[in-house]
């Protein structure tokens, strides 16, 4: 196998080229946390990420385990906002953010390049940080599964079941918006109104709580759940913050931190609906910058997954 970061990081073509200043309107943030993105699959809010990526100027961009969706790859499946949303952090890359990948289950084929680092994209298992005298733990969230034992309903909704829901759930979400209605996670209440999901989720956040407190972290971030949640635990007489930064599929959440206060951020697509007479900044590919994307990435996760890439 001749794949190398190197090859992933080739997907930088332009960057230097046609960059568009910061609009002033874009929020200025110090560090934002994205997980459980699932690019490649049907279930992915790229559009809608896509225009978050833009709206926001940030130090430090943490993308939290199951950006890229290797274990669902189909290599007849990897739209255009797919690749527009890799080309974005590349960019913010190239104009000096600090992006951290950190693998989660669904990416763990990239883990056998841990450690890796080139310019400013770093790939890692875990990201320790020390921010006012804080000690932060950011992990993915997928190594706790081996504690906590998976009940049947679980499994099953993690598999085909959990994909079809979330189809669904995109096109009762879809006619919803047609009629002027706020947008609504249908998988999330099917998970959290069954008992032993409930229980799956409470056991997660209780275990990550526990060991932070053990090491004396003071904050513990993961996703691997897609459950958005911000909560502070007394452990002994260790105050824990455990953060979870949700996901692009049902919730459409990011954690946000600027000038040392965390926060939870929800996308509305009220956020983004331009003054009238004006549009909102554009920065999308040209055809042929699309078509050279989309054979490079298609080909570095065919080598990847095992598949073989397409021809065209």
């Amino acid at each position: 196998m001749h794949f190398t970061l190197q090859m992933y990081l080739a997907l930088n073509y332009q960057v230097n080229h046609n960059q568009e200043p910061y609009s002033p309107m874009k929020r200025e943030l110090d560090i934002v946390i994205l997980s459980d993105v699932h690019l490649g699959t049907y279930g992915c809010h790229a559009k809608e990420l896509l225009n978050y990526l833009k709206s926001i100027k940030t130090n430090t961009l943490i993308l939290n385990g199951d950006f890229i969706d290797i274990w669902q790859f189909n290599k007849r499946y990897f739209p255009k906002e797919h690749l527009e949303v890799i080309q974005r952090i590349l960019k913010m890359a190239a104009r000096g953010v600090k992006i951290y990948y950190i693998t989660g289950n669904h990416d763990d084929a990239l883990r056998r390049f841990s450690d890796f680092s080139s310019g400013n994209i770093h790939l890692r298992d875990k990201l320790l940080l020390k921010l006012r005298d804080k000690r932060y733990w950011i992990f993915h969230g997928d190594v706790f599964d081996v504690f906590i034992k998976y009940s049947p309903f679980i499994a099953r909704l993690g598999g085909k079941g959990y994909d079809l829901l979330i189809l669904i759930n995109r096109f009762v979400n879809k006619v919803r918006m047609a009629m002027g209605l706020p947008r609504m996670s249908f998988a999330a209440k099917v998970k959290y109104g069954v008992k032993e999901a409930v229980k799956f989720v409470s056991d997660f956040e209780d275990t990550a709580i526990k060991l932070a407190a053990e090491d004396n972290y003071d904050y513990v971030i993961c996703g691997h759940i897609h459950r958005p949640i911000m909560r502070t635990v007394v452990v002994g007489k260790k105050e824990v913050h455990y953060l979870n930064s949700g996901d692009w599929v049902e919730s459409l959440t990011a954690l946000e931190y600027k000038a040392g206060k965390w926060e939870l951020y929800e996308y509305s697509e009220n956020h983004y609906d331009a003054p009238s007479g004006k549009s909102l900044p554009e920065d999308t590919l040209e055809e042929e910058e699309f078509i050279a994307g989309e054979q490079q990435i298609t080909e570095i996760l065919a080598q990847i997954t095992g598949h073989r890439a397409p021809s065209r």
